[in-house]
């Protein structure tokens, strides 16, 4: 039954991309022609911003930091406002394909391929961890009753992902996002309704709970705790800007609407919408440890795990469809995405694609689609090579490290007037990331304790920044 309804799921997303991929041609791949409800795209940018690790990892959270990463969401709200009304503006006036081409008009060549090749390092270690992430829980579900191997698990993945990726591009990840939003949303609302009856409490009494719960603490005001209000609002507000404004895979999808006021209005509600979503996944984490409580279950030992062992081998049949249903849409509306503007980034970006309705360049763009398939394919496996959650943590920390120089890039170039050394700027860039994973490994001992937490994106932003500063051309 399982493998039925998940057979039945895929076909759908194939389904969608053979129609929105007829007549297709590389332009659909890179702009869907620029023609995308935006109403769509709001939807659909919701399961995209989010991934598999969210699903599992934000209701887990609940547990050790209780409702305090809703302070970064609300700093969210900053930085999409940010976004719709900066960034946004002057990508549409640009005419932009990739966001980066941005920083070549203002610094020069070097300073171009630097946005270009963090955005890459960042989506490439980003995308395969989630998709380990999420290959893991399929393994333990399902393939390993049928003595199957985690490599085969994650090529049949990545495969299925090319086959309705390849022709369509971002015309047709706009609407498979769509549908994996959907299908996450519905995952999300169904386990916290089955876990208010199994609990046998009313709506009302559900909140009632979750209110009076342990868990439920949103809001930090100890300046030396990482959960600081202040420190987790701000760190909120750079998150939003870097991974999507400053983000080709988040702002491919926005750059797909008809025109920059389609394109403000799905922003506005996308955010908005979001923060409502988080707040259903902080419900149902806290949910999640109640029910445990009440029914005696032993906590594993670690928190992402919480989740996949209730809906698994706690709660019904049913449930537990519906939990695979909603961590696949969720991992695969951001893989998805991530292959396209990965695959747009390096053929724009590095290639230097012009006429890319040539047949020369439509038979490139394959290529390179499928070689970054088999790129994640062979990062996945490393990782499971690797088979260490702490080694695997400090990769996807040191992948966040990567928007830090984006950031001081675009500031620089949106604030200032300055023309810089071009041929300095990649040096400055492999810096700033260098100084700031030492600040942070002796923060304490050089600020009086302080510890460091997301506000750490700030800080490599700011020494990027002032690198650029110095390699400023001095008339």
């Amino acid at each position: 039954m399982v493998i039925t309804i998940i057979s039945t799921y895929f076909l759908m997303l194939i389904l969608i991309s053979y129609f929105t991929s007829r007549g297709a041609d590389s332009t659909t791949f890179f702009t869907g022609n620029r023609q995308s409800p935006w109403f769509l795209v709001a939807f659909g940018m919701i399961g995209a911003s989010l991934s598999g690790i969210t699903f599992i990892s934000v209701p887990g959270m609940v547990g050790d930091v209780q409702f305090s990463y809703l302070q970064m969401v609300l700093g969210y709200l900053l930085g999409y406002l940010v976004i719709a009304t900066v960034l946004m503006p002057l990508y549409y006036k640009l005419n932009l394909i990739s966001i980066y081409t941005y920083l070549e008009g203002r610094f020069g060549y070097w300073a171009y391929k630097s946005g270009a090749i963090f955005f890459l390092l960042s989506r490439i270690v980003g995308s395969s961890l989630r998709l380990f992430v999420v290959a893991g829980v399929l393994q333990l579900a399902l393939f390993d009753s049928w003595g199957l191997p985690f490599s085969l698990t994650v090529l049949i993945t990545i495969i299925l992902i090319w086959i309705y990726t390849f022709r369509g591009g971002i015309k047709t990840i706009v609407w498979t996002d769509t549908l994996q939003t959907f299908f996450m949303l519905a995952a999300v609302i169904t386990s916290i309704y089955l876990i208010k009856d199994q609990l046998d409490i009313s709506f009302g009494g559900m909140i009632d709970v979750i209110e009076r719960s342990e868990y439920s603490q949103a809001f930090y005001w100890d300046w030396y705790d990482s959960k600081h209000f202040i420190k987790q609002f701000m760190s909120g507000a750079f998150i939003a800007i870097v991974m999507t404004g400053l983000d080709q895979d988040m702002m491919q999808k926005n750059l797909t609407c008809r025109n920059i006021g389609e394109a403000q209005k799905n922003m506005f509600w996308f955010s908005i919408i979001i923060v409502f979503v988080n707040l259903l996944f902080l419900s149902l984490g806290a949910l999640l440890y109640i029910y445990a409580g009440s029914k005696g279950i032993e906590l594993p030992e670690r928190s992402d795990d919480l989740f996949p062992l209730l809906a698994l081998d706690h709660f019904s049949v049913f449930a537990g469809i519906t939990f695979l249903l909603g961590i696949t849409a969720a991992a695969y509306s951001s893989a998805d995405s991530a292959l396209t503007a990965l695959t747009t980034s390096f053929c724009i970006d590095i290639l230097g694609f012009k006429n890319w309705d040539s047949e020369k360049h439509k038979r490139d763009r394959i290529m390179v689609h499928l070689g970054f398939s088999i790129l994640l394919f062979v990062v996945i496996l490393i990782f499971r090579a690797i088979n260490d959650q702490s080694v695997i943590s400090a990769v996807f920390t040191i992948a966040g490290y990567t928007y830090g120089p984006i950031l001081g890039l675009f500031a620089f170039g949106l604030f200032t007037r300055i023309k810089v050394r071009d041929n300095l700027v990649l040096p400055v860039c492999l810096a700033s990331p260098i100084f700031s994973y030492l600040i942070n490994m002796y923060s304490e001992e050089l600020f009086l304790g302080y510890k460091f937490g997301y506000e750490l994106l700030m800080v490599n932003g700011l020494l990027t920044f002032l690198g650029l500063f110095l390699i400023r051309k001095k008339h």
